[in-house]
């Protein structure tokens, strides 16, 4: 029997001792948050850092509970040691301090933050989250956010700014784009369908080919390559193959919007109208897209196409309701209208806009129509920029013009390939410097002439004359400036040619320029006839403010130098 002050046996006979590490504070600080005693948790965690300072778990967890507190500075000051000295690979660090930000209404900073961990972070174990913040933030900031990718969805987000440019009708930009996104993700075939797209609205049309057939190597039933395979089978002729794959098309029956919506408006391309009909009216059924003024008109030319015309003029007068500002419903209820006066029921285009001709047609009859138009709607645009590659002579030139009035940056990467075409007819070469010159390109750009690469300085007036004097661009300059409002490019473009033949003739003995505005008034006359253009003596020397006479002599020099009467004498066969 032991004695009562006998010492007990010791402890570690059957008491375990107290291990005081990062992991006993761990817990102590969980019990604590079970509890919601917030102090206490903090002050356990700041424990497991003092005892493990270089793991970062422990300033994360420190982070979260200084957030939970409400102290978010401290917050974003334990995540910033954790990003800056112990772990910068812990990317969701970023989204953490982006909450903090939000909270703390600093939304500039939590955009910066978000942006950071969307795109660093690999695994995205937050992309849902980040996503629903970034909507908030568009709308507190009142602007899209500057996000250039989602690491953990690379090639997505560029995928769908590069279609957002094909929809804008910016296809050397999206090209560009989806061709980086091809090259490191080579499964993601979406991106390739937009890809082979994109080089058929430029015209590059093996590209696109092999592109669709790249796909179909990896997936022998993709629809959208399917599709885009049948629409090069028309394009070259190839009836057999067309019609094969045709039958099988007819067969398909989409669940997916986006895909009925692309059978149907390739079965229109195709001819295959009771089917595109079909389709087009299962969309319309659709509350999600029926909203749109595009997809009735779609469904309208379908039926025009079938012969139901009280049906395409109902879908029309829907489309009017919808875009009331638009021309193109009207224009094509006229055209049933003639139907029904007797006239032919000539074929016409799915795309929403007006035929090829009658843009051409509204542009000569109004400078102002067009060009906004033509900005904005990108089939419009695609038509243009397959016309440059494949277009007729006076097509080609029509396109120039109407790329002088669009004026982007779109358009002068075109017009700059345009210049390396080396079979095409060096007027339009120079008609396509001219307005890269009214764009304000300045720096040396390449151009293939007679077989032969050279460099070309578009902010000059082309001369071979081995010197241009100011006094003669003031010539230019004024004549130009005065008929940009009521003279197309062309005629622009005409007149400085006329002058730099003028000088050329008579080099080295040019005349000295007293009366710039005399010159200037003379070459807009002369221009004028050339065009077949009303004006007199009378009515360039009042605009230049300078007498009569001195237009007259004036005209009657470079006349006489460049044999502008002669070559013109059917236009005009009375200069005077």
């Amino acid at each position: 029997m032991k004695e009562k002050n006998q010492p007990a046996e010791s402890a570690g006979s059957n008491v375990l001792p107290i291990s005081m590490d990062a992991g006993f504070f761990f817990q102590r600080a969980v019990s604590s948050l079970d509890r919601y005693h917030y102090d206490k948790a903090l002050k356990y965690f700041r424990k497991a850092v003092e005892y493990e300072p270089e793991n970062p778990v422990n300033h994360c967890n420190m982070a979260g509970i200084l957030s939970e507190m409400g102290d978010y500075e401290a917050s974003n000051a334990a995540l910033s040691v954790v990003l800056k000295e112990i772990d910068p690979s812990m990317t969701e660090c970023y989204f953490y301090m982006a909450n903090n930000y939000a909270n703390m209404d600093l939304f500039e900073a939590a955009e910066e933050a978000l942006v950071k961990y969307l795109e660093e972070d690999p695994n995205g174990q937050f992309l849902g989250e980040a996503e629903e913040m970034m909507d908030l933030l568009q709308y507190e900031l009142d602007r899209p956010t500057k996000l250039k990718s989602i690491k953990s969805r690379e090639g997505f987000v560029e995928h769908d700014q590069a279609r957002e440019l094909l929809e804008e009708g910016k296809f050397i930009q999206a090209v560009k784009l989806l061709e980086g996104v091809a090259e490191k993700h080579p499964d993601f075939l979406a991106a390739h369908n937009n890809l082979a797209l994109g080089y058929y609205y430029l015209g590059r049309f093996a590209k696109s080919k092999d592109t669709i057939y790249g796909v179909l190597e990896q997936e022998p039933g993709n629809l959208h390559a399917l599709c885009n395979l049948a629409i090069f089978y028309q394009y070259e002729g190839q009836e057999e193959l067309l019609q094969e794959l045709t039958g099988r098309l007819r067969k398909v029956v989409p669940f997916h919007q986006e895909h009925v919506f692309k059978l149907a408006t390739t079965m229109g391309i195709l001819g295959e109208h009771e089917a595109a009909y079909s389709h087009f009216k299962r969309l319309l059924q659709d509350e999600e897209v029926n909203y749109d003024p595009c997809l009735y008109h779609y469904a309208a030319v379908a039926a025009y196409h079938l012969g139901r015309y009280t049906e395409a003029k109902r879908l029309w007068h829907q489309v009017k309701k919808l875009d009331p500002d638009s021309v193109i419903p009207m224009f094509y209820l006229s055209r049933i209208e003639g139907i029904a006066a007797g006239e032919l029921a000539l074929p016409i285009s799915y795309n929403y806009h007006l035929p090829y001709e009658e843009q051409f047609r509204l542009w000569e009859k109004s400078k102002e129509w067009l060009p906004s138009d033509m900005g904005e709607n990108p089939m419009i645009r695609s038509s243009f920029f397959w016309a440059l590659r494949h277009g007729d002579y006076n097509t080609k030139l029509q396109v120039i013009q109407a790329f002088g009035r669009i004026a982007d940056k779109e358009v002068e990467e075109a017009l700059q390939a345009f210049l390396l075409e080396p079979e095409e007819d060096q007027y339009l070469k120079d008609m396509a410097l001219f307005v890269l010159r009214s764009l304000g390109v300045k720096k040396l750009l390449p151009m293939i002439s007679d077989g032969i690469t050279i460099m070309v300085d578009p902010s000059k007036v082309p001369s071979e004359l081995p010197e241009w004097k100011s006094e003669w661009q003031s010539v230019v300059d004024l004549a130009l400036s005065n008929m940009r409002k009521n003279y197309d490019l062309q005629q622009r473009h005409d007149l400085e040619t006329l002058w730099v033949d003028f000088l050329t003739r008579l080099y080295p003995e040019t005349p000295v320029i007293r009366h710039v505005e005399g010159w200037a008034a003379a070459l807009e006359y002369l221009t004028a006839k050339m065009h077949d253009r009303s004006v007199t003596y009378e009515d360039v020397a009042k605009q230049y403010g300078v007498s009569v006479s001195t237009v007259r002599r004036c005209v009657g020099r470079v006349n006489e130098v460049c044999g502008v009467k002669d070559k013109m004498e059917s236009l005009f066969p009375s200069v005077q």
